[in-house]
């Protein structure tokens, strides 16, 4: 027993050693491209530094949902390939852990890994969309409020403003006009800070007047006074509040219908692949090539796209589908391949 366990800790080393490396290179390149995509937005947009790490917080989710299945599975059959190169499997098979044993031992950790990736696409991913739309939103319509020094003809909502100094939406010597049928109203101010929430703009004034001008000139003298300006939003931010009213739309809505699907299937894609692992790992290096890492990237590519194809022309018949016919092309390759000879 004291020796199975030794084999077990020395398996999942292994497949550590293995995963790591695999992940953070698919990681890191990932991260890149997105990267590359969000310093696209300022083209259109001002963003500084500590707003490019937010933005990029909010894309982790969906990098971690396309590199870790593929990690997990890719890594996880390149450490059996390297134990069979190194004869290491034939010995650990002679101490009583053939193929089915070995399932048993990865089965806890790929059950886990399709667990995460579950949360991570059904959770984890819509809110941090919805974060990143709402916060990319906010922007386009905060520089439709982009206030400039010395211009005149600027406006925030309905009134017409004038500043003397800007600095990072902190303004001094502001003079703002309103116009109406009945009376003209002027606000000055000293200082002025613009302020953006998530459904407006308020700009907060200190130490001015406010003159209303009719058939007699009205006048207030303030410490503060806060004016607020609607956002025009120019897209429809879908907001992540409930988890199952968000997905209970996929019933009526074909986009979200295919994102649902794709997810899981995506999610599940190592735990259904177990036996492709193990068939791809087993091997006679004294007879037999190592075509793992070919075999691997071929069963990935075609997984993907299978799950994007009948996600989208048969929906959550796909659910049951893919992993039926997946699951049974293992069993069949598996009693060809390995365990005849294992």
């Amino acid at each position: 027993m004291k020796k199975i366990n030794l084999l077990k800790k020395y398996l999942l080393k292994t497949y550590s050693d293995t995963f790591f490396p695999i992940f953070m290179t698919l990681f890191i390149i990932t991260s890149i491209i997105y990267l590359v995509r969000i310093s696209t937005l300022t083209s259109i947009m001002q963003i500084n530094f500590l707003e490019l790490l937010e933005l990029y917080s909010y894309v982790i989710p969906t990098i971690l949902f396309y590199t870790f299945p593929i990690a997990s599975f890719i890594s996880l059959s390149l450490s059996l390939s390297k134990l069979s190169s190194e004869y290491e499997l034939i010995v650990i098979t002679s101490f009583g852990l053939n193929p089915l044993s070995l399932i048993r031992i990865f089965l806890p950790i790929l059950s886990l890994t399709t667990i995460f990736l579950l949360f991570n696409s059904l959770v984890l991913i819509p809110k941090a969309d919805s974060k990143y739309n709402s916060f990319k939103e906010n922007k386009k319509v905060e520089a439709q409020f982009n206030i400039k020094a010395s211009q005149y003809g600027q406006q925030f909502g309905s009134w017409l403003i004038y500043v003397d100094e800007e600095n990072e939406g902190r303004f001094k010597d502001i003079v703002m006009f309103q116009k109406d049928n009945l009376s003209d109203t002027f606000i000055i101010s000293k200082h002025a800070k613009l302020i953006n929430r998530s459904s407006s703009l308020s700009l907060n004034l200190r130490d001015g007047k406010a003159f209303k001008i009719n058939d007699k000139i009205n006048q207030i003298d303030y410490k503060r006074m806060v004016l607020y300006s609607n956002l025009k939003k120019t897209t429809n931010i879908e907001n992540f509040d409930d988890l199952v009213l968000y997905w209970q739309e996929s019933t009526k809505n074909n986009k979200k219908r295919y994102k649902l699907t794709f997810s899981i299937l995506l999610s599940i894609f190592p735990l259904m692949s177990i036996l492709f692992v193990i068939s791809f790992g087993y091997f006679n290096p004294r007879y037999n090539k190592n075509n793992t890492s070919t075999y691997s990237i071929i069963l990935t590519i075609l997984y993907v796209i299978l799950s994007q194809k009948l996600s989208k022309s048969i929906g959550f018949n796909a659910l049951l589908m893919l992993p039926f016919t997946w699951m049974s092309l293992s069993i069949i390759y598996y009693r060809l391949t390995t365990k005849q000879y294992y």
